[in-house]
């Protein structure tokens, strides 16, 4: 019963955080000239707005039933730099809006799990009782909410189109440079699938899961006390 708690718990924690994220990338696009996502609806923080059938409902429920990590995205919000005053800066700011959201929704989360301690929380009684009290399932949620935002923040920061990270490249290309990036950028998702599939094989180690180790996981001790 736990597991199956934890599982729909984390799922809908999962919804927060990826909504929030890409709100934000429409929001800091409009207040910088982009009228694309206000008019397209899709600044609201109704959740139905910005479901990916896939990528926030099957994806996710598929690593939940294989036991692996919950991980999905939300449909992304629609941005067109041509309003931007300055391409570049316009670009880097709405990109990086996502993940420093993300950050904000951790660092909060981590407060919260600091108080929640202060109040009790860790009395988990799983091992005499197999039962977790009220607070403790609100550290969990408090806590794991913490971790999921960091990982969404960390992963998305990786600069490979379409990853926000990416949207920081043109501030050091010139403008050649630039348009041959925008040719090679269709192809962005590709290869950043085909490095997931390929680097493992190649690597002697998880290059991606000791990219968010070394950097999830100090922030986590930093705003939880965790750990």
């Amino acid at each position: 019963m736990n597991d199956l708690v934890l599982g729909v718990l984390e799922l809908a924690l999962f919804v927060p955080a990826i909504v929030l994220h890409e709100v934000s990338h429409g929001y800091v696009s409009y207040r910088l000239g982009d009228p694309t996502a206000k008019m397209r609806g899709r600044l609201s923080l109704n959740p139905v707005k910005h479901i990916d059938p896939f990528g926030t409902v099957l994806l996710p429920l598929l690593l939940w039933a294989s036991g692996g990590p919950i991980f999905g995205y939300a449909k992304p919000v629609p941005v067109n730099p041509h309003y931007y005053r300055d391409y570049r800066t316009g670009m880097m700011l709405s990109g990086l809006a996502g993940p420093a959201t993300n950050l904000v929704m951790a660092l909060l989360a981590g407060l919260a799990v600091r108080l929640v301690q202060v109040a009790g929380g860790l009395a988990v009684d799983v091992a005499s009782t197999g039962t977790i009290t009220t607070l403790g399932w609100i550290l969990y949620a408090f806590y794991y909410f913490a971790q999921l935002n960091l990982v969404l923040m960390f992963f998305n920061l990786i600069p490979i189109p379409p990853l926000d990270g990416s949207r920081v490249l043109p501030l050091f290309l010139s403008d050649r440079a630039l348009l041959a990036y925008h040719k090679v950028e269709q192809y962005g998702i590709l290869i950043f699938f085909a490095m997931l599939m390929l680097l493992p094989r190649v690597l002697p180690f998880d290059l991606l899961g000791t990219y968010l180790q070394l950097t999830v996981r100090p922030l986590m001790r930093l705003f939880t006390g965790i750990g």
